[in-house]
């Protein structure tokens, strides 16, 4: 059944800007809306895909657990984004990472078989969903990058000014720091190391998740090298 919700929020998307009046009640019409609490999960590793997903509000975490039981993020979902679509176009899919609520969450799942199905009356669609594909994929290879080549100092300090506003030198860190040290490939004991470092150094301070930056200039400086 469609909902007005779940149609205004499809709308807000850019992914679905292109579609007519009558395929986006068709796609309302195979979608669902799902709440989540913080903690609960929506789909596991291996599970077949039926659905893709647009999250709403609160934030999802995709993550892969190790034969040893250790935990690597791979991606953190925020409101407006859709994950998971490219799994459509593979033959019987299943979802390679897990994805849990690292908040109260509200997220749409768009159901793949009839949004494919769809693809073919919509150009524009197919175009915005190549481009945004192509885009993910270039952040990865960047991450890769960014892993591979820089310290786990030169990763903190860039995650950190990603998110510090350009006007106040005061912000909350949005998830929880053993999150971040996991996305960062950083084990959370050199994440608090590093931390302390930069604190002891004046360069900021970190209380709970509030971060207060001191000399934005050497952080840039330890940013850029």
């Amino acid at each position: 059944m469609e909902s007005n919700t779940t149609r205004d929020e499809l709308k807000k998307s850019h992914l679905f800007s292109g579609l007519s009046d009558d395929q986006l009640h068709l796609v309302c019409q195979t979608s669902h809306m799902t709440e989540l609490v913080e903690g609960e999960s929506l789909f596991f590793q291996g599970d077949d895909v039926v659905s893709f997903y647009l999250v709403v509000s609160g934030r999802i975490k995709l993550f892969r657990v190790s034969a040893e039981g250790k935990e690597k993020v791979v991606e953190i979902i925020e409101p407006g984004q859709t994950f998971a679509e490219a799994l459509m176009f593979m033959d019987h899919p299943h979802y390679p990472v897990n994805a849990t609520a690292l908040t109260s969450c509200k997220v749409i799942g768009i159901n793949c078989k009839y949004f494919k199905s769809m693809l073919k009356e919509s150009i524009d669609t197919c175009f915005l969903l190549m481009g945004k594909m192509s885009f993910r994929l270039r952040g990865l290879i960047n991450e890769i990058d960014t892993l591979s080549l820089n310290t786990g100092t030169v990763r903190i300090v860039a995650y950190l000014l990603r998110h510090v506003p350009e006007d106040d030198n005061c912000f909350e860190l949005n998830i929880a720091k053993s999150v971040i040290a996991s996305k960062l490939s950083v084990k959370p004991e050199t994440f608090s190391r590093i931390l302390k470092n930069l604190h002891e150094l004046e360069i900021l301070t970190i209380n709970g998740r509030k971060v207060t930056i001191h000399d934005r200039e050497a952080l840039h400086s330890i940013g850029s090298s």
